[in-house]
Formats: C-alpha cells, sequence, structure tokens
C-alpha cells in the first residue's frame, strides 16, 4: 500500500461492516451465556429433577473423591513437607543460578506447573462445597475467579519455556552503525496532542543529541498550536500539522507517514527523550529485511504516582516494569512482541504494506504489530533502558492510562486485526496475545477475591470445603513454593505481594472498563494522559476510592462477626472454612487500607524533575571562588554540597552564583535560593537563571540522554514488601508529613 492509500484511510469509518457484526456477535455470546448458567442455577434453586441430580452426582464425586487428592491421615506430621523439600529445592536453584538461565528457569517452571496441576485437581475434585443451590453458586463461582487467573498463570509459565535476549545481538548488528556499512535514512516522528512545550522542548533535544546523523525529527501537532510551531523553527526541528485529529494518535501518525520518506520511523511520545545511544542499538537490527518492528522498554524519570504516594519513592519498581523485564521476553520468545506505542522502530515498507497504523482501537500501536506479524513480518524486542518518559504524574492520570489500555485490548475482540482470528499467525503468537487478553481479565477475579469473605458471614456459605490438613498438604506447597520464585522469575522487577496490591488498587474500575468495552466497544474515544501538572494540597480521589471503601466497610464487619462467632464457638458447616474466611477478611482489609493510602495524591509544587545525580562543580559568588559537589541537579536549578567553609556574609539568600559543572563543562548563571548547614559544611540550593539554548541542549544531555543511566532497580523481597506495606499503614504521610518533602529521582552516575 503507498502513501497515498494511507492518507485515504483517515476517511473511512473505524467500525466497517465485519466489526460492526462483530460486536453484536460477542455480546450475544455473552448474553446467552449468563443467561444459560442463570437458568441453571434457577433451575436448581427451584428444584428441577434434571439438574438437581446432576449436582446430586458431582457432590457425591466430591464427597469420595480419588485417593490421590486426599491428605493422609495416618501420617499427619508429614503434611508439611513437601512444602519445605520444594522450598529447599527452589532456594537451591535460586542460590546456583541467581538469574534465572535456561536451564534453571524451564527447571523452576517445571515444578510450578507440577504443582499447579496438583493444587488444581485437589480443587475441582474435593474442594467443591455442591451440598445446596447457594453454597455452590459461591462455590463454583469462586473456583472459576480462581481457574481464570491460574489459567493466565500458566499460560505466562508456559512462554517462559523459551525467552529472548537480544543483547548479543544488538552488539552485533551495531557495528555495522559505527561502521556505517548499514547507514538508512530514519524519520523520528513525535505526536503530541496539549502537551506543555517545556516537555516537547527537552525530547526534541533529547533526539536531535542522537549518536547517527541521517535522521530527520519531526514535531508532529495535533492541535496546530502557534508555540509548538515556534518551538520546531527555534530548535530546528521539522513541524507538520493537520486540520482534524481523526483516529487520534494513530491519525497523526498516519498522516505524518504521508509526508515523510525515511526508509524506517521512529516513534517517541511527546515525554520520551531517548539516550544517545537508542539508534546504534536498535536499527541494525533491520539488516534482517523479515525484522518490520524493535520495540524497547519504557521506563520514566519521575517517580511513580503508587510510591510517592505511599512515601516509597526509588524503592519500589514501577508496575510496568514485569512487562518490560519479564512478559516482553516471553512474547519475544513466541514471535509475538506487542509494539508500546512510544521507543519503537519500524520499517517503512512493511507499514505501508499494511495501510499504517492501526486506527480502529485506541491502542493502536498494539495491533499494527499483530498486523504485521500476520503478514509475515517479525517483531523483536530489546531489553535496554535506552529512553526515559513522564509516568502518570497523580493516581487520576495513572487510572486514565491503565483504563485506557485495557478498552483498548479489548476492542481488539472486534476488530480486524483480532489476533485470535486474524489469518496469517502461529499457534504459539496466539498464545502469547492470548495472555495479554487473560491477564487483563484477571482483574474481574480481584473483584470475586474482594467479595468472596463476605459470603461467609452475609450468605452463611463455605465456598471452599477443606480441613486444615488438606490446606497444609496441596494449597501450601502451591502457594509458597509460587511465593518464593516468583520475583526471581521475573528478574526482581515485582513481588507477589506488590503485584496483588496493584491489582486489587485498579480492580473494580478495570472490571467495569471490561465489561464496559465487551457491551460497547467503541463508545469512548481516546484520552491522553495529562502531563506537566501542579498540585498544591493533599487529593484524595474519591470516584476511585468508593468502591474499596464500601468494601473496607463490608470487610471489616465480617471480620468482626468471624472473631465474635470464633470465641463464641458457633460454626457454620467446618471450623476450616470458617477460619479461611477470618483469614482472608484481614488480608482484603489490610490490602484495601494500603490501596486507599495510594488514592491520596500529595501536593507536588514542582513541574520540573530532579535527579540524584553527583557531579564535581566550580562556583564563583562575587571574588570568591569555591569547590563542591552536586546532590541533586534538574533544568532549573541544583543543590551543591560544598566540602569547606564559606565565609557568612557570602551566604545570604538572592546572592547570584557563577556555577560550572567540571565533567560536562557547562557553564550556568543563579541565584542562591536556600542555605542548610550540615556539620558545619554549608548545602545551597540555586535556581539556574537565563539559561541559552546552547546551556539547555547540554543540560538535557546531562540529565536524560547519558548512555546506561536508566539502570535497574530491584523490587523489595517478598517479606520487605509486607513489611513496608505495614509501614505505609502505620504512618500515613497525609498525617505525619503535613508538608512533604518533594525526593530526587536516583538515576545512574556514569
Amino acid at each position: 500500500m503507498t502513501t497515498s492509500n494511507i492518507a485515504k484511510k483517515k476517511f473511512k469509518s473505524p467500525i466497517n461492516t465485519l466489526n460492526f457484526f462483530q460486536p453484536n456477535l460477542a455480546i450475544l455470546l455473552l448474553i446467552g451465556l449468563v443467561t444459560l448458567l442463570t437458568i441453571i442455577f434457577v433451575g436448581w434453586l427451584t428444584g428441577i429433577d434434571q439438574i438437581d441430580k446432576f449436582f446430586a452426582q458431582i457432590h457425591y464425586f466430591q464427597e469420595n473423591p480419588p485417593m490421590w487428592v486426599e491428605a493422609p491421615i495416618k501420617k499427619s506430621e508429614y503434611l508439611i513437607l513437601p512444602t519445605i523439600l520444594l522450598f529447599l529445592v527452589a532456594q537451591g536453584i535460586m542460590k546456583i543460578s541467581p538469574t534465572p538461565k535456561n536451564w534453571s528457569r524451564i527447571l523452576v517452571v517445571g515444578i510450578l506447573l507440577g504443582l499447579t496441576i496438583r493444587y488444581l485437581s485437589w480443587r475441582s475434585l474435593s474442594t467443591l462445597n455442591l451440598n445446596n443451590p447457594i453454597d455452590g453458586v459461591f462455590s463454583l463461582g469462586l473456583f472459576g475467579l480462581e481457574f481464570l487467573t491460574i489459567s493466565s498463570g500458566v499460560l505466562g509459565l508456559l512462554l517462559m519455556f523459551k525467552v529472548k535476549n537480544r543483547r548479543k545481538e544488538a552488539d552485533y548488528f551495531s557495528q555495522a552503525i559505527f561502521d556505517k556499512t548499514f547507514e538508512p535514512s530514519v524519520d523520528i516522528l513525535i505526536p503530541t496532542y496539549d502537551e506543555a512545550e517545556f516537555i516537547l522542548e527537552r525530547t526534541v533535544i533529547g533526539c536531535q543529541a542522537l549518536e547517527y546523523e541521517n535522521k530527520k525529527i519531526y514535531l508532529l501537532d495535533d492541535t496546530n498550536r502557534s508555540g509548538v510551531k515556534n518551538l520546531a523553527k527555534k530548535l530546528g526541528c521539522e513541524y507538520i500539522a493537520r486540520y482534524d485529529n481523526a483516529h487520534a494518535k494513530a491519525g497523526n501518525l498516519n498522516h505524518a507517514i504521508t509526508k515523510t520518506n525515511g526508509e524506517f520511523i521512529v516513534v517517541f511520545d511527546a515525554d520520551f527523550i531517548p539516550t544517545k545511544n537508542f539508534l546504534t542499538r536498535t536499527l541494525g537490527f533491520f539488516q534482517n529485511e523479515q525484522v518490520a518492528l524493535v520495540q524497547t522498554p519504557q521506563t520514566f524519570y519521575n517517580i511513580d504516582p503508587i510510591s510517592r504516594n505511599l512515601g516509597l519513592e526509588n524503592i519500589l519498581t514501577p508496575e510496568e516494569e514485569i512487562f518490560y523485564r519479564q512478559i516482553q521476553l516471553m512474547k519475544d520468545g513466541a514471535d509475538g512482541v506487542l509494539c508500546a506505542g512510544t521507543s519503537f522502530l519500524v520499517r517503512r515498507k512493511a507499514l505501508e504494506s499494511v495501510g499504517g497504523f492501526v486506527t480502529e482501537s485506541i491502542c493502536e500501536d498494539c495491533f499494527t504489530g499483530v498486523l504485521l506479524s500476520s503478514k509475515g513480518y517479525r517483531s523483536v524486542y530489546l531489553e535496554e533502558k535506552l529512553s526515559a518518559g513522564l509516568a502518570a504524574e497523580n493516581i487520576s492520570c495513572y487510572a486514565t492510562q491503565r483504563l485506557r489500555w485495557a478498552r483498548g485490548t479489548f476492542q481488539g475482540f472486534f476488530i480486524s486485526s483480532n489476533p485470535l482470528t486474524i489469518p496469517g499467525l502461529s499457534f504459539t503468537q496466539r498464545l502469547a496475545y492470548l495472555e495479554t487478553f487473560l491477564s487483563w481479565f484477571t482483574s474481574v477475579s480481584y473483584v470475586g477475591f474482594l467479595f468472596m469473605p463476605l459470603a461467609y458471614v452475609f450468605f452463611d456459605v463455605i465456598p471452599i470445603k477443606a480441613s486444615a490438613a488438606e490446606y497444609l498438604y496441596f494449597f501450601l506447597p502451591y502457594y509458597f513454593v509460587n511465593l518464593t520464585v516468583f520475583s526471581w522469575l521475573n528478574y526482581h522487577s515485582q513481588s507477589l505481594f506488590l503485584s496483588s496490591f496493584n491489582h486489587i488498587l485498579l480492580a473494580f474500575p478495570k472490571a467495569i472498563t471490561i465489561i464496559q468495552t465487551l457491551l460497547n466497544p467503541f463508545s469512548k474515544g481516546f484520552k491522553v494522559t495529562p502531563k506537566g501538572i501542579k498540585n498544591y494540597y493533599y487529593y484524595f480521589n474519591g470516584n476511585l476510592a468508593w468502591p474499596l471503601v464500601i468494601f473496607l466497610l463490608l470487610n471489616s464487619i465480617s471480620l468482626w462477626f468471624n472473631l465474635f462467632n470464633y470465641h463464641s464457638g458457633e460454626v457454620s458447616e467446618q471450623i476450616e472454612g470458617f477460619n479461611l474466611g477470618l483469614f482472608w477478611s484481614v488480608y482484603n482489609i489490610f490490602m484495601t487500607w494500603v490501596a486507599l493510602l495510594a488514592l491520596i495524591d500529595l501536593p507536588k509544587q514542582e513541574i520540573y524533575e530532579w535527579f540524584n545525580l553527583r557531579r564535581l562543580v566550580k562556583f564563583k559568588i562575587g571574588n570568591h571562588k569555591f569547590w563542591g559537589t552536586t546532590r541533586q541537579i534538574s533544568e532549573v536549578g541544583a543543590e551543591i554540597e560544598i566540602n569547606e567553609k564559606i565565609p557568612d556574609c557570602l551566604l545570604a539568600e538572592n546572592l547570584p552564583i557563577n556555577l560550572k559543572i567540571i565533567p560536562e563543562k557547562i557553564d550556568l548563571q543563579g541565584n542562591i535560593r536556600n542555605i542548610e548547614i550540615s556539620e558545619n559544611f554549608p548545602c545551597i540550593k540555586l535556581r539556574f537563571e537565563k539559561v541559552n539554548l546552547s546551556q539547555k541542549r547540554r543540560l538535557v544531555e546531562l540529565l536524560f540522554c547519558r548512555p546506561g543511566q536508566w539502570q535497574r532497580r530491584e523490587a523489595p523481597s517478598e517479606l520487605k514488601s509486607l513489611w513496608l506495606l505495614l509501614q505505609v499503614l502505620l504512618k500515613p504521610r497525609f498525617i505525619f508529613e503535613r508538608k512533604p518533602k518533594e525526593k530526587a529521582m536516583e538515576v545512574g552516575q556514569i
């Protein structure tokens, strides 16, 4: 398809005749399934003979399960032995192989799959409580939610048998870039809608600093702002605008394709800044003519709102880390890499052959990658942090972003590039894409898990019929080994406790969004995540919090009744099931309280980001010269530790100061804004004044563009994660820090 075909594409309806039929069919199937289950339940409740006999027969088998799903009675002292042995085996593997290797990963995955099969066998053949319709509905419902979550996990485990790390390939292919034997033309596209000019400025400067000559940079303005046009002129990059903003970001990019002609296209979101070696590390992969797309990870140059609101800055890892450190590597092994919308390269010829970026879904990136794969092209993933952008700056923006991703993903069921039905994909590729859908579906499961403990008290039901011995023998090994190896398998990007917490935080809005999208997939359009936000006060996000507040109250009531009945000796059917409800309520209350604290946004009065970057500096106050070391630096100022005494007359606010950052030879002027004395030596905070374009470029390159500066951070261990969440609960920031100090972002010191 030529670029003229792409230009015509924007005038077509985003939903063609086939797509219009598909949503109706999906809705009918969904309604049909719900209706069928409702009829079966009503029939069971009213005592219809055939349905009653069917469930009675299943109940009989549950009461008389096979011997291999029963806990040993005579040697009960050995019930915990499987857990101990498997824990020791897992610890031994992780000790020998601190980072997953092929042999160690396959061995651990095999153990987990075996434990999962064992656990599901026990749950399905021995623990379902079908004694009556009410118990049966809750028991089967809980098992269904568990099965959905476990299915997503099992699919991930199967994909983990083959992962790809392409760093050595990047080393090899980059030689052609350095030797200039492979030097194709590259167009760098920066789509923008309403981002502030200071954000766009540093992105363009970062792209201009790329160590590659044959490139052109285009600022794609979807709102025709004169200020952005003048900025492009000042910085010396190309400016492209259009008369409408049909199809949002995808339409903006497709319009730009018709105005440009580079052999390869790089896309950066308006806030994403590449390191200088971005192209030298990625472009070489295209020497293979079958490669159409190269994706790199997203990382961030600001602290994410969850870490910030909980007071765990530079301790917690962003939620996205597990996707970019583990999941994309798995998908690459299955040739099912997901295009993430920014920090990627695409072959123009391949993109034009599929008609440009997909406009049918608001996740244009993901399904464009699917379309390329279906035509026989390959997408590869390089797990190196070669760019950084702005994470959502408050919890509301964070939710907006996640719900947009959820909606766009499930629109995939209703478009022509549906990865489960589109011709041309292999079975393994479809499994990789199916894992994406299932992982989002687990939000529905987490809503059910929050609700289930309430059933013990308010409906007097026992969803799981099992003894303490059976929990020890079947559940504990499965859960404990998963807990032990979870972080190791994802390269220490996330702990299991923190992953569960992230699921609970937005479980309700995600579940609602998923259901809404399945019923009416194209009811809402693309909503841009706001950037460059200030906030002067604590703010509680009531719209996101009210479902959690309701469930917190109900779980608290449930816990009170559980404790009361436990002490009075009143039990419903089995003391074992009753105790599970007690434990479950405590866990839900704990996680819900912490989630509510994460929904309280802290004041953020600075729109520029600060970095813990140490550099030797020489500065001059009046006629006196001094040496010091930066503690923090930003685009607008610096904090300097001085290792010598300074006369008091030179330590006054608003005094002018001339500063030279020695390693980078950057000369700047500013004024002293704040002075602190530590161990008789001063620390001064200054604000830069009159920063010209040349100085701005040098600062941006120092702060954002140094290769290797965006380093991996390991997530806390499971025990530490639990302890950190407990500390957050016991010492909420909005009570103990009325004027919280904003913390700088940690970066590599290279």
